[in-house]
């Protein structure tokens, strides 16, 4: 690591620590040269995630816009927040972990129906409503009752 005071190109490590919650890790270094400390940031690089799109638009992953959706979902049902916040941060790990750079908003729906079905059983209902686009009131039933031979 270069020194930002003399630009020397080593320096040592004097103390490290983890930091934001534990996602990066925060070290005090000394340059060997003028022996100034500065502070360094490690974190894991992440690919950037793309979500192909129904039509064959990509555009970038957004967990906001995944929570909001949940959100939608779980109007006036008792699904606390940081429930929700914690099934976004699932699921984003979850595409992470797979190591695919580009993902079907299909699979995201799914993880995300998946994961609301053992939350709430109403606001799983809502999502695949909207997800899978129901027609009528048959394809509504017919997803009701795959739940209940499901129970």
């Amino acid at each position: 690591m270069k020194c930002p005071f003399c630009t020397h190109p080593e320096s040592k490590v004097v103390d490290s620590r983890p930091a934001d919650e534990g996602n990066s890790i925060r070290r005090r270094r000394e340059c060997l040269d003028c022996h100034k400390r500065f502070t360094t940031y490690e974190t894991v690089e992440s690919l950037p995630l793309v979500v192909i799109k129904r039509d064959g638009r990509r555009q970038a992953f957004d967990k906001e816009k995944l929570l909001s959706s949940m959100l939608k979902a779980c109007e006036k049902r008792s699904v606390p927040m940081s429930t929700l916040e914690q099934l976004a941060d699932e699921i984003e790990q979850s595409l992470q972990n797979e190591m695919e750079r580009e993902i079907p908003s299909t699979e995201i729906g799914e993880l995300v129906m998946d994961r609301l079905k053992d939350v709430d059983e109403v606001s799983y209902v809502r999502f695949a409503s909207v997800y899978r686009q129901f027609k009528d009131i048959g394809t509504f039933m017919a997803e009701l009752s795959k739940l209940l031979q499901e129970k």
